[in-house]
């Protein structure tokens, strides 16, 4: 092995007996260069917005959420969940009480979920405030129940929170209620003030959060919620976490994390982040069995050597790895500096932001990038396992093409 290695290594950088042979031996690294730069940076752009989607689902989605295994509410006041309130580890403790109504604004109304929050929702929550466009994140005010709706629910009932005069008007069915004359007869009808107005995604826009004292007596609901809501100090293992209260709650109850809370939204980015790793891996692909043309090459141009070689005792062994190792040396050697030119791209566009995103209202200018070590592994790896096969059918060209010395000098 050391023997084609040496033989190998003269080859990649000795001049070559036709010009042709040096070009589209260049071309071969040129294309495993950009294919590899290229799968680096765009896998870096998902990362970004992926970092960025989720950072902003996160500010609204609990690490971990506890709901009933069956029905849509249950009683909070069992002592498992008392003793599980004390965990020290848990950052924020927030009972949920949430329904959907009307929600009217002058002369607009709409339909909306209606979320209502126990006091720990607000506890250590400083992300809170980077979701708000207008007014502020405040629940209470001068001991007055206060709301936050979603950017949708503005839209869509042109609320203006400088109007200290007008409310949201909320009905809600009353349980039990009997057809009566007067229809307005048969709802809970609560008001309220917004305080402020958030923008997250599309799934959130139509919701608004009030304090669980104002949902109960909305939804005529006394002591009943419909989940928790857990955040956990920083350092805290989740998953462990999870599968402790997991096993505490028992069947009776579902814990889910959250991937499972949004397990649609992850699903579409990580089928979205696959399916431009594969497309741009055939180009990768065509790039690297270039290769295979260059070595083809190389081994007509280096005919005298193989056959010299061959009469001096050299196996097939030897002469197919001399041109396996220099297939494996063009292609690592691209995809090495691919990968190196593709992070100090990555570094800059993380530094200096100096490719914009214009025409766009998202909360950052420029194209967010982000680094992950698994993706240098599988840009590595698919190229290293492509390289082995091209350079492996190069190779046994090369054998093919072994003459004896005796009929050829």
């Amino acid at each position: 092995m050391n023997t084609s290695y040496y033989i190998a290594k003269r080859y990649l950088f000795s001049k070559k007996s036709v010009n042709a042979i040096n070009f589209i031996s260049g071309i071969s690294m040129l294309g495993v260069f950009v294919g590899s730069a290229a799968l680096i940076i765009i896998l870096s752009v998902f990362n970004g917005f992926e970092n960025i989607v989720l950072s902003m689902y996160n500010t609204f989605s609990p690490e971990l959420r506890i709901e009933p295994a069956e029905g849509k509410t249950f009683d909070p006041s069992e002592s498992r969940f008392i003793n599980l309130k004390n965990d020290k580890r848990f950052l924020n403790y927030t009972e949920v009480l949430e329904e959907k109504a009307l929600v009217r604004y002058g002369d607009s109304q709409s339909i909306a979920l209606i979320k209502g929050v126990s006091v720990g929702f607000m506890k250590n929550r400083t992300g809170l405030d980077s979701v708000i466009s207008s007014g502020s994140f405040s629940l209470h005010h001068i001991g007055r129940d206060m709301a936050v709706i979603g950017s949708g629910l503005q839209n869509s009932l042109s609320v203006n929170l400088n109007n200290e005069f007008q409310t949201l008007d909320i009905y809600s069915p009353k349980k039990g209620a009997s057809n009566s004359i007067n229809p307005i007869d048969e709802f809970n009808v609560r008001s309220i003030y917004p305080s402020g107005v958030f923008t997250v995604q599309q799934e959130f826009d139509n919701m608004v959060i009030v304090p669980i004292q104002f949902a109960r007596t909305l939804l005529d609901e006394e002591k009943l919620i419909s989940f928790i809501e857990i955040n956990t100090v920083p350092g805290t293992d989740v998953d462990e976490l999870h599968d402790e209260i997991k096993n505490l709650l028992g069947k009776d109850f579902i814990v889910k994390n959250r991937s499972q809370q949004n397990e649609l939204l992850y699903k579409i980015l990580n089928s979205e982040k696959w399916a431009i790793f594969l497309i741009l891996t055939f180009v990768l692909i065509i790039a690297i069995f270039n290769i295979i043309g260059s070595l083809t090459m190389l081994v007509i141009d280096k005919r005298k050597d193989i056959a010299i070689l061959s009469s001096l005792g050299a196996s097939r062994q030897l002469i197919r790895g001399i041109f396996f190792i220099e297939g494996m040396m063009i292609s690592m050697l691209g995809c090495i500096i691919g990968m190196a030119a593709g992070l100090v791209f990555i570094l800059l566009q993380q530094k200096f932001g100096f490719i914009a995103m214009a025409g766009t209202n998202l909360i950052i200018d420029h194209y967010p990038v982000g680094i992950k070590l698994s993706d240098f592994v599988l840009v590595f790896a698919t190229v290293l396992i492509v390289s082995v096969i091209a350079s492996g059918i190069s190779s046994r060209l090369s054998v093919k093409n072994t003459v004896d010395l005796r009929e050829d000098l």
